[in-house]
């Protein structure tokens, strides 16, 4: 083998030596870059894993806090339903004192029409509950969700007014006489536009009983109506069976001056003093002052309260109703109260029709004050 020779097979064994290498690097390479990819593959997955058990952990804390909520509102809910079923349980055994009297012609219509409560108070001069005797006081107390007021209306009873199914007009309290409570309020309703559904009839037991329950009033009295409210009280005491000159007041005092149940009814029924109008301006005086106290007097003297007015106190409203209104009785407090009578000045004059001393009044102009007081109209 000459010179060149061996030389060219160097050159082959090289050339077979690089390649071999070359072969062996690339092998090389490639498992190291397959590792990485593998060991990047696994991280990538891991960290998903541990996203997906986080998300897990923060998925299940999400639950148990949604599901203690929902627990919280459970307890929540049942304990509300409780305190309305006691709550109305306990009006019910009170609602049991009071004389219901259905009025057929009315128990499908609503207590409340468009936001206004009317209520009827009517004082009956009677010593016993029932229709029997005169409607003394006639006072549409209504309840206005529109002006947050609570309005107290005299109807003055010597109006002259049309009765439904009676071919004369006559008085409004003859409405009573003719046919009770019912009556009277469609004689209201007829003559004045205004619903009136709902009454409550109190006679002067429970008037006098309801003031000695909250402990007496005070009003501002001049030395004559002191007097009348002595002769008064001949009368009440006579009808009681009490001892004459019992609860009489001195006559030589004036102005604020303390009055117990008896007193202030007797104050309430004077007359004598500015008319029929002095007579109502004087009963809205007592029940103004009464429902500013009974709240306090429900608190401290609850029972007496109760057990004095509710067997002496005959209505129409059902139990039901009696508890709205108690659910409402929060709100009140906070209601303004005010007082007026109808017909209002300027509207009436005086008359004498069949021999009886009335008033005849402008009803359009007091529909229109009534409505825009009451309603807003």
């Amino acid at each position: 083998m000459d010179m060149q020779d061996r030389k060219n097979n160097d050159m082959e064994q090289i050339r077979k030596g690089l390649e071999e290498f070359a072969d062996k690097e690339i092998v090389e390479m490639s498992l190291k870059e397959e590792k990485k990819g593998s060991e990047k593959r696994a991280e990538i997955k891991e960290q998903k894993s541990a996203k997906s058990r986080k998300a897990g952990k923060e998925t299940g804390k999400k639950r148990k806090k949604k599901h203690r909520f929902l627990k919280f509102l459970l307890v929540l809910a049942i304990l509300v339903v409780l305190l309305g079923v006691g709550f109305y349980y306990l009006v019910g055994k009170v609602y049991n004192k009071i004389n219901y009297e259905e009025v057929t012609s009315l128990s499908t219509e609503e207590m409340t029409e468009e936001g206004v409560t009317n209520i009827l108070l009517i004082g009956n001069d009677s010593r016993e509950n029932g229709d029997d005797g005169r409607s003394d006081a006639m006072i549409l107390l209504s309840i206005s969700s529109k002006t947050d007021t609570i309005y107290i209306t005299s109807l003055l009873r010597d109006m002259y007014v049309e009765i439904p199914g009676r071919q004369d007009g006559n008085r409004l309290n003859a409405a009573y006489s003719y046919g009770g409570a019912e009556l009277l309020m469609e004689t209201v309703e007829a003559n004045f536009d205004i619903e009136v559904n709902r009454y409550v009839r109190v006679n002067f037991e429970a008037f006098a009983n309801l003031v000695d329950a909250v402990g007496g009033i005070e009003l501002e009295l001049t030395t004559e109506e002191i007097e009348y409210v002595n002769g008064y009280l001949v009368e009440y005491n006579q009808l009681l069976g009490r001892p004459q000159g019992t609860d009489n007041m001195d006559t030589s005092i004036s102005g604020l001056v303390h009055l117990n149940g008896p007193q202030a009814l007797a104050y309430s029924r004077n007359r004598y003093l500015g008319t029929d109008f002095g007579r109502t301006e004087r009963q809205r005086k007592v029940l103004s002052a009464i429902i500013q106290k009974a709240p306090a007097a429900l608190l401290t003297n609850g029972s007496e309260l109760l057990n004095g007015l509710l067997p002496n106190l005959s209505t129409n409203l059902t139990q039901k109703e009696c508890f709205d209104l108690c659910m409402m009785a929060g709100k009140l407090l906070t209601h303004e109260i005010v007082s007026d009578s109808i017909p209002q000045p300027d509207t009436y004059k005086n008359a004498t029709i069949r021999g009886m001393s009335v008033l005849e009044v402008d009803f359009e102009k007091n529909i229109e004050y009534l409505k825009q007081k009451l309603y807003g109209e």
